[in-house]
């Protein structure tokens, strides 16, 4: 049974790509109170269904997959670079395939001008008009204006003309900027890319007894289910455990675990992965905002996913990235790593910061336990306990030790050199993610 949240969301998504919205529309029309429409098209807006524009109104734009994710819509433009709408409002919601920058002579601009284009240009009136009439969209930069008859055509056209008091270098690299940023969260695996819906997930209700746990067991030969009401609300766990030395006709709700952990569609699968190593769980129930279940991962398909994320091509670079990029293998016996303290991993003294320093040596012991043939593994805890500052462009030297190494967790200590000064010494804690 869905919920109104739900239920607007669907309508919502029903709506054709290029429809205006609103709260007190969508009160109306699904009669809820403003509160909970205002609420779901929030919601809407953070799935990338709708885009909201100051002056312009809520929009229905086109909802983009994971993996077109830097295509941008020019409702999404007007917002990143602060724009207002001068005409063309009806085709806010299009997708651009490309910007041009319109620093060369009228007809050389055309050359690279064509239909879904975005043409970033300052007050030049003609390029303004040449471009629509060839399909694209115009951004005018450093607080332009432009012509009533473009305006017109732009409407008529559905194509959008959009200002903005900023200059053109300073639009193209936020343009950039917020494509590289969306980039970054292509490459994040999240639990609803990865996660078994409930439409093939075996559950149990809470009013059915251990002899139906039994039976599912048996057909399905998993070890742990949901327990959810009769409206698919998520109420429990039950696992093989649970029913040791009881009786078949006891009541599931009685020997199950109530308030289990439970994790949420935007949920990273790298935090869900911790999260369900940390608490020693193996199956993972995935609720709505109101706790009705969505679907469940296991620990299984965590460790699969993550290691596939690993053999992609990375494209945006987050600092964790900027970091391993910088660091070099030596050694063959003893793991030796090397790293170059660059201007981006300095603080304002000019001196490494502590978020390059615990990165470098999270990664180097990761690679460590990798060399050993011991997979994944969660970084627990660290202590820094001696840190001396060191400049940029400095070379370092990083020696990892494995102090002491169980089935689950693994102890490491490292020293950091520059040059033959020692720099840097810390005590790590690793949870090994175990297959």
């Amino acid at each position: 049974m869905s919920t109104k949240h739900e239920k607007i969301l669907q309508y919502i998504e029903s709506l054709p790509v290029g429809d205006k919205i609103s709260v007190r529309q969508i009160a109306k029309e699904m009669q809820v109170s403003e509160g909970t429409a205002y609420r779901a098209i929030k919601e809407a807006e953070n799935r990338r269904l709708v885009s909201s524009i100051e002056r312009v109104g809520t929009i229905r734009i086109e909802k983009k997959k994971k993996e077109n994710i830097e295509r941008l819509t020019f409702a999404e433009i007007v917002n990143i670079i602060d724009g207002q709408v001068l005409g063309g409002k009806t085709g806010l919601h299009k997708t651009l395939t490309k910007f041009v920058i319109g620093a060369m002579q009228l007809e050389d601009m055309m050359r690279y001008t064509d239909a879904g284009s975005l043409l970033i240009v300052g007050n030049r009136i003609k390029a303004h008009e040449n471009a629509l009439r060839a399909g694209a969209a115009v951004l005018i930069t450093g607080g332009f204006d432009t012509t009533e008859e473009n305006k017109l055509l732009a409407d008529s056209l559905d194509l959008p003309i959009i200002s903005t008091s900023y200059d053109t270098f300073t639009v193209a690299t936020m343009i950039n900027r917020a494509i590289y940023d969306q980039l970054i969260k292509k490459d994040i695996l999240f639990i609803e890319d990865i996660f078994v819906p409930m439409t093939d997930t075996s559950v149990l209700r809470n009013d059915e007894t251990i002899q139906h746990f039994h039976k599912l067991n048996e057909r399905t030969t998993h070890g742990a289910f949901p327990v959810v009401t009769a409206n698919n609300k998520l109420i429990g766990m039950i696992t093989v455990k649970d029913v040791i030395g009881r009786e078949e006709n006891e009541l599931i709700e009685k020997v199950m675990t109530k308030n289990p952990i439970a994790g949420s569609m935007k949920m990273s699968v790298a935090s869900a992965g911790h999260r369900m190593i940390w608490e020693g769980i193996d199956l993972l129930p995935i609720v709505d905002d109101d706790n009705v279940l969505q679907g469940v991962i296991s620990r299984q398909d965590v460790l699969k996913a993550l290691q596939l994320a690993q053999r992609q091509p990375q494209h945006g670079e987050t600092i964790d990235d900027l970091v391993k990029n910088e660091m070099k293998v030596l050694g063959d016996e003893e793991l030796i790593v090397e790293f170059k303290v660059t201007p981006q991993m300095t603080n304002q003294y000019g001196a490494i910061s502590y978020g390059a320093f615990t990165t470098l040596l999270a990664e180097v012991g990761s690679f460590a336990l990798k060399r050993r043939k011991r997979g994944d593994a969660v970084a627990e805890n660290m202590t820094i306990y001696f840190i001396k500052p060191v400049q940029m462009e400095s070379t370092l030297t990083v020696r990892p030790r494995i102090l002491d190494m169980s089935r689950k967790f693994v102890k490491m200590d490292f020293e950091v050199f520059n040059q033959q000064m020692l720099v840097g010494k810390a005590m790590m804690m690793f949870q090994l993610l175990e297959r």
